[in-house]
């Protein structure tokens, strides 16, 4: 394998993990506490040290499936300036959501055993 393709692979890769992971970055937001779609987006760019950007309609239509399913709600709360902001919250079924994938998906990250590997 030529290394000339190594950094289009690189860059493919990651496009497909950061799509995977929305999910997860969104949840993490919700669980720091309520959000409106401008914090959420600011919190995944921050806390992804920037390797993770969002558009706002991936996370409207990300956070309406969520509701969809019981795992994401809103409440209405005065703005700064203008209307009334939605402000989103990972319902008790969320929260529980969240924490079974943490455990079964991100703790293995942290065992010896992978931990070993990652420093090889």
């Amino acid at each position: 394998m030529s290394k000339n393709i190594l950094p289009d692979l690189l860059s493919s890769w990651e496009e497909t993990y950061k799509k995977g992971q929305l999910t997860l970055w969104i949840f993490l937001a919700l669980k720091d506490g309520q959000k409106y779609v401008d914090e959420i987006k600011e919190f995944i760019e921050t806390k992804s040290k920037n390797t993770i950007n969002c558009e706002e309609q991936s996370l409207y239509r990300n956070l309406r499936k969520y509701q969809h399913i019981d795992v994401v709600s809103f409440e209405n709360k005065k703005g700064n300036k203008g209307p009334d902001r939605k402000y989103y919250f990972l319902t008790k079924m969320g929260n529980e959501l969240l924490e079974k994938f943490i455990d079964r998906n991100i703790k293995l990250f942290f065992s010896t055993e992978i931990n070993n590997l990652l420093k090889k």
